[in-house]
């Protein structure tokens, strides 16, 4: 069945982007038919608007789903291939675990053994990635990757930020500390692994209310469920305390979440063979 997309109707909130139109799209976890619906949506949104439109990827492409190859393949097309001025790609906490098991030494082993993990889903990255070269016994590697993914992804994988800043509004994939300065709290590289707490917050961000100076927060990172655990909000993708979730569970649902995003509004996009 072809994906489809839902495109939600428009709600206010203070974004300020200067003008800009973002689309921010969420976790997508190898559900490469579903980002391609969801990119094909957007060239048409973005064909219909004036002004710079902007396309930003809040990170977890990986992991999970059934084609993270194809997704990666997808995610790594410029933005003129996307009816879009601009592409920024976020890195989430899964493709920091790949890439450090990619590495040597301890960290490389400590993320190896996350990445792999049952829970984290990389063994069905590893399974594509041995498939592709024809190699079933092929060791997590940059070799392995680059081969894999493509030169091309690859390096867009090794080139990723942390997070955006546009406007009064951060991009992220976690989240923010409320009781830190949002920069401090961003500074730690990706290579710091667990400790650039940005990529991997959950409590601390989802149950604070209390602002976080003045920026709002466009995430992804906490699917529906656990987004619930710790909100209590039915739809995790309402704008509220500051926060604006675009997980939507993706390879847990089937839902890949993401918002056009525009000066004091925004507009939930869903694409999903679930429904």
């Amino acid at each position: 069945m072809p994906a489809a997309v839902e495109v939600f109707p428009w709600k206010t909130a203070p974004f300020d982007l200067g003008g800009e139109t973002v689309f921010a799209v969420g976790d997508v976890h190898g559900c490469a038919a579903e980002l391609r619906a969801l990119l094909d949506a957007i060239r048409t949104l973005a064909s219909g608007s004036k002004g710079p439109h902007r396309l930003v990827y809040l990170g977890d492409l990986i992991d999970r789903g059934p084609d993270t190859i194809g997704v990666l393949r997808l995610w790594a097309q410029e933005g003129s291939q996307l009816g879009v001025h601009r592409v920024d790609r976020i890195i989430g906490n899964h493709e920091i675990l790949m890439l450090l098991a990619m590495g040597v030494g301890d960290r490389a082993a400590e993320a190896a053994a996350m990445w792999l993990a049952e829970r984290t889903g990389g063994r069905r990255v590893l399974a594509e990635m041995r498939a592709a070269v024809h190699d079933p016994v092929a060791r997590p590697s940059h070799e392995l990757a680059m081969a894999a993914f493509g030169r091309h992804a690859f390096d867009k994988l090794l080139t990723q930020r942390s997070h955006l800043r546009l406007g009064n509004t951060v991009f992220v994939h976690g989240g923010l500390d409320g009781t830190m300065a949002a920069d401090a709290f961003l500074a730690p590289p990706w290579t710091a692994g667990i400790g650039a707490r940005w990529a991997w917050i959950t409590t601390g961000f989802l149950d604070w209310q209390g602002g976080f100076g003045g920026t709002l927060v466009v995430h992804g990172h906490t699917p529906p469920r656990k987004h619930f655990a710790l909100t209590g909000m039915a739809d995790p993708h309402l704008f509220r305390h500051d926060r604006l979730g675009l997980d939507g569970g993706s390879a847990l649902t089937g839902i890949v979440a993401a918002a056009e995003i525009r000066d004091g509004r925004y507009r939930i996009l869903e694409a999903g063979t679930a429904r």
